[in-house]
């Protein structure tokens, strides 16, 4: 009885190793450098609505506000889920009323703004957006054929996968990204705040368009 055998290895030569480590590296140089571009994705279309979520900062509302008056919409509409702190203090109870409410506070006129709040979910937040406002258009007497969903950088490839997957083919679903604030979208991985959104929002996207 034999316990053991001889076995031949194929083992890469030095030549070898060196083309194997230079393949990886051009590919995460790739990752690196073209990985933001891929998941803060711009792409808007003629749209009757202008959707944005309104735990978003004033930038991003008084950017909203002026993509709104360059387009030829017929209303705003604010979505999110309930305050995540202070729910009981605020008289805004949820972060689609809190949004309208910032609106209005910079100018934006009430008749164009229609706050959509979102159930309260702890998975798939949004998703649930997405399918909250589906329910509200199909329950509308407004007429839309396609919406622009406003949002942040890197959070916009998902965002834009999930708008569509709710509201296409009957919705258009196009897409406008506002570029951070906190750090440099050319040099992401220089910073912990570029490095923690590009692979959360990196894995949240593979999971969502492969898992969900």
């Amino acid at each position: 009885m034999h316990l053991i055998h001889r076995q031949e290895i194929w083992m890469p030569t030095i030549q070898g190793w060196l083309v194997i480590v230079g393949c990886v590296a051009a590919v995460i140089l790739f990752l690196i450098t073209h990985i933001y571009s891929f998941l803060a994705v711009n792409s808007p279309i003629n749209a009757d609505i202008l959707v944005i979520e309104g735990w978003m900062p004033d930038l991003a509302i008084k950017e909203a506000i002026a993509e709104f008056k360059r387009g030829r919409y017929q209303k705003l509409i604010t979505i999110g889920p309930s305050l995540y702190q202070g729910h009981h203090l605020s008289q805004y109870k949820n972060f689609a009323e809190l949004g309208a409410a910032n609106l209005i506070a910079f100018g934006f006129a009430p008749d164009k703004l229609l706050p959509v709040p979102t159930p309260d979910v702890i998975r798939h937040r949004t998703g649930a957006s997405a399918l909250a406002l589906r329910q509200w258009i199909d329950n509308s007497d407004l007429k839309i054929e396609a919406i622009n969903l406003y949002t942040f950088d890197v959070h916009s490839r998902r965002n834009w996968l999930t708008f569509k997957q709710a509201l296409a083919p009957k919705i258009k679903v196009g897409v406008i990204v506002l570029e951070p604030v906190g750090y440099d979208p050319k040099q992401w991985w220089v910073s912990s705040a570029g490095v923690r959104s590009v692979i959360f929002e990196a894995i949240a996207y593979i999971y969502t368009r492969f898992v969900h």
